[in-house]
């Protein structure tokens, strides 16, 4: 653990921090926004006169209503961030380990992702996008009740970013169920080869409950746009927001929450299971690049729904989120073959594979947030910065990252997030920010200050820094205690495929 502090001094020092954007708002004012559809749907008692009609409809609020577009859009996302877990990430985690160990990556991935969609479903989506206080959400939600409202003879709406527009809020909480699995099977990745199963799922049900939901509540819940209605109650709204979006950091869609969040917990987990038996003496290399770059492929595709889908709409901001994803990946893949070209004289197919994943981790807080010569910039830095971070940054570290999650996720989410607080400003191509949501106007461009938000990114990236270590560390430190971390040296010489499971991925 000293040289994980250390790390996190350096990271403090150097300003690697990082933060996130808050892009996948909570619900919006739900009550009110169900009472508007059951009141626009009720049948009238009476039928007023004509005039008085007129002067009521001109004053009555336009009661929000689903659009069968975004809707569908939604459904589309969600489906397409399960593609990324299961099989992208799977078989991208899987090829990059030995043949003895294919299997094990592939059911703690699978599993995993089946055991966080449970509990959120249970207790997971209440704690994170209902109102409670500043760093935790409240049981309104607990199994989901209250998503279908049996007196409207409708589901619930949940708030996107436009005022008047809204989603099935089960759809929302289906969707932000994908996020939550995803970030637990990144952890994986850290440790693998030699931590137990139990383990592995033991851990995962303790840090989702109180590492993942807190800083998910922190970034992204709010009271929704159409919560805001008059610049008198505006400031106690805000107040009702996690703590992260009352600083007003960005994070489209979810380079805290997610990516930051899980490979600080991964680097903790590498140094608290310990390294695998002859690391730094015996060759441990992937067993199949094929299956890594086609896993890769599937993050890619999937990203576009993690990315885009953030927006809540199918929209502009979506459209922008979604072409951002496709360039900087690009540019990423790009940098980091040149980058390893000039240092050891070939460019790797798991370097382009790594360089992808860079490229995809840094833009995904940024995505909705700048323009394209910002995409750009960022997916050449990710790639450069994913290069140093599984070469120097982890030789300095001494942590046998086995499949290198903080050196990829960690510093291109670091740097994704800090940059998102650059290239959001109008001078450099970007959207802006919300200025006020009762108007819903943007920072006007001469008003924009790049040093505020760029602090702002820094506070949400140092608060989920601290935050996920010491839950990562309290939570491995149970399980090592009650069930045990690691397995046996002669399980895992034997592979945990065998080990664990009593199957092999290959015949022999």
């Amino acid at each position: 653990m000293k040289k994980f502090l250390g790390a996190l001094v350096a990271l403090g020092l150097s300003g690697a921090l990082w933060a996130q954007e808050a892009s996948a708002p909570a619900m919006a004012d739900a009550a009110s926004a169900v009472a508007a559809v059951v009141a626009a749907s009720e049948p009238a008692m009476a039928v007023p006169a004509p005039a008085a009609a007129s002067e009521a409809a001109a004053a009555a609020p336009v009661a929000p209503k689903f659009d069968k577009g975004d809707t569908a859009w939604m459904m589309v996302a969600t489906l397409l961030v399960i593609l990324m877990t299961v099989p992208g990430l799977a078989l991208f985690y899987g090829g990059l380990v030995r043949a003895k160990n294919m299997l094990s990556v592939l059911m703690q991935v699978l599993v995993t992702f089946s055991l966080i969609v449970v509990l959120w479903v249970l207790y997971g989506y209440s704690l994170a996008f209902t109102e409670g206080n500043a760093f935790i959400g409240g049981t309104d939600r607990l199994m989901l009740k209250g998503i279908w409202d049996s007196v409207a003879g409708t589901f619930a709406p949940a708030a996107t970013f436009s005022k008047g527009v809204v989603i099935p809020e089960i759809v929302f909480a289906a969707f932000q169920a994908t996020f939550a699995g995803i970030t637990c099977c990144l952890i994986v990745g850290a440790f693998a080869e030699r931590i137990k199963f139990s383990a592995v799922l033991a851990f995962s049900a303790i840090w989702f409950t109180f590492s993942y939901l807190p800083v998910a509540h922190m970034v992204w819940f709010w009271m929704g746009p159409d919560a805001y209605t008059s610049a008198a109650g505006a400031d106690a709204l805000t107040q009702k927001a996690g703590l992260i979006w009352q600083w007003g950091a960005l994070d489209f869609a979810g380079g805290t929450v997610v990516h930051i969040n899980a490979a600080v917990a991964g680097l903790v987990g590498a140094y608290m299971v310990g390294k695998r038996v002859g690391y730094g003496r015996d060759a441990i290399v992937p067993h199949s690049l094929p299956l890594t770059m086609t896993g890769a492929a599937l993050l890619w595709v999937g990203w576009f729904g993690f990315n885009a889908g953030s927006a809540l709409e199918a929209n502009g901001f979506a459209a922008l989120a979604f072409i951002n994803t496709f360039v900087a990946t690009a540019a990423a893949v790009l940098a980091w073959c040149a980058g390893e070209a000039l240092h050891r004289g070939k460019a790797s197919m798991l370097g382009a594979a790594s360089g992808a994943v860079a490229g995809l981790v840094a833009i995904t807080p940024a995505c909705g947030n700048v323009g394209l010569g910002g995409a750009l910039v960022i997916g050449v830095l990710a790639g450069l910065a994913g290069l140093w971070g599984v070469t120097v940054l982890k030789k300095w570290l001494g942590a046998d990252d086995s499949l290198d999650v903080f050196g990829v996720h960690g510093v291109c989410g670091i740097l994704g997030a800090l940059l998102t607080g650059v290239f959001n400003s109008p001078a450099l191509g970007g959207p802006s920010a919300m200025g006020d949501w009762v108007t819903a106007s943007m920072i006007a461009p001469d008003a924009y200050s790049i040093g505020t938000q760029f602090l702002a990114q820094a506070k949400a990236v140092a608060l989920t820094v601290v935050w996920s270590a010491v839950v990562s560390y309290v939570a491995f430190k149970l399980v090592d205690l009650t069930l045990g971390l690691r397995v046996t040296e002669e399980e895992e010489r034997e592979g945990l495929d065998i080990a664990s499971h009593g199957e092999t991925a290959y015949s022999r």
